[in-house]
This record gives C-alpha cells, sequence and structure tokens, in this order.
C-alpha cells in the first residue's frame, strides 16, 4: 500500500484528492495538513511512502517546505501539484529535489499514474512540457533571465512585482529589512535592473505573477 500524504491549504483540493487517491486499491491518504509547519510536524512522527503538495501555502511556503523534507527525508518522493505553468516552475522545484510536477487541472488517472511513478523511483512530468524540454535542448533555446534567480530571489521578485514593500516581504519571510534588500540588489544585478518598475513591468510581461 503506497501511504501518502497531502499538503493543500484548500479543504475542498484536499477532500477531491483524497477520493482520486482512495479510489485505488494501492494508494491510500493517511494523513492531511493544511500548513508547513502542520506537514513536517507529520513527517517527523509518522512514515509516508510519498507527500503531494501544494506550493501555495499560508505563512511558509510548499517550496520551503519541498527544501526540509529532502534534506530531512530524501528517501520520501514529493509530488508537487499547482496552478502554476510548468514552463514557469517544474524545472525549479525538479532541481530542488521533487520527483514530479503535475497542474492541478490534470486529469484524476495522470494524479494516479504520477503517484505510482514517484513511488516506484522515477520522476514525473507531463508528456507535453517532456516534449518542450527535449526541444529546446535540441534547438539551444536560451532560457529567460529570471531562471537564474535562486528560489529566494524568484520568491522576493514576485512580491516585488506584487506591489509588497521590504517591510512586508520581510514580516511575511521572517526574514530582515536588510537582508530583503540584499537580495532585491542581487535580483537588480543579476537582471540588469535599476529599479522597482523594471521588476514589475518584466514579471508581468514574462506572467510570473498567475
Amino acid at each position: 500500500m503506497i501511504e501518502i500524504m497531502i499538503v493543500d491549504d484548500h479543504p475542498v483540493v484536499r477532500r477531491g484528492l483524497r477520493e482520486i487517491l482512495n479510489g485505488e486499491r494501492d494508494i491510500r491518504v493517511t494523513a492531511e495538513a493544511d500548513t508547513a509547519e502542520e506537514a513536517l510536524s507529520l513527517a517527523r512522527d509518522r512514515h509516508f511512502d510519498a507527500v503531494v503538495l501544494d506550493l501555495i501555502l499560508p505563512n511558509r511556503s510548499g517550496f520551503d517546505l519541498l527544501q526540509d523534507l529532502h534534506h530531512e527525508y530524501p528517501e520520501i518522493p514529493v509530488l508537487i501539484m499547482s496552478v502554476h505553468p510548468e514552463e514557469q516552475f517544474a524545472a525549479r522545484v525538479l532541481k530542488a529535489g521533487a520527483s514530479g510536477y503535475l497542474m492541478k487541472d490534470s486529469a484524476p488517472e495522470e494524479l494516479v499514474r504520477a503517484v505510482r511513478k514517484i513511488h516506484a523511483g522515477g520522476h514525473y512530468i507531463s508528456l507535453s512540457f517532456a516534449e518542450k524540454l527535449a526541444r529546446d535542448l535540441g534547438e539551444g533555446i536560451d532560457h529567460p533571465p529570471h531562471e537564474k534567480l535562486s528560489h529566494r530571489e524568484f520568491q522576493i521578485l514576485q512580491m516585488i512585482a506584487r506591489g509588497r514593500t521590504i517591510k512586508g516581504i520581510a514580516e511575511t519571510l521572517y526574514i530582515s529589512e536588510k537582508t530583503v534588500s540584499t537580495y532585491r540588489h542581487r535580483i537588480l544585478q543579476k537582471l540588469n535592473f535599476q529599479t522597482n518598475a523594471e521588476i514589475i513591468t518584466y514579471a508581468l510581461r514574462e506572467g510570473l505573477l498567475q
């Protein structure tokens, strides 16, 4: 039996995922969490064969939780389920240790297929995204500048683009305002920008705020 923990802050989403997975004879959802803190606590107390994780969580992000799980329990495969397009986040989370990436509008059978594949030690991305990666490699396509950013830099870029202040970002991420300013400086350097207005324009143009 493949024992699963679902981490998502929307009860309706968790219920839908639970019903899909529990409908299979070899899969059982044995725990649910709606925050990164609760999920990490459960992982430390109980055994799971895989985790289905949303990127957007209150307080600490799903990406932060992914990094914690990968550091403490690298043997537990994590399937990211997100509303964000694969082109924006799939490569980033796979590099951070995720075993798969699936859009939330995927068919139920694709979710089941993904869970079984990561449990067996494989990696899962959609066929269309796999073909895109192969095509990009074959054609030597340049990647967009924001892919040079670390996860934290990318996270802060999004928050700046949404109009958040340095103080607001610091409070949300539980880091100092000085640290946020340092990240902002790195973002500007890596993207060759001078102002927040350029960050906002770039994020909107690249669809990074969806």
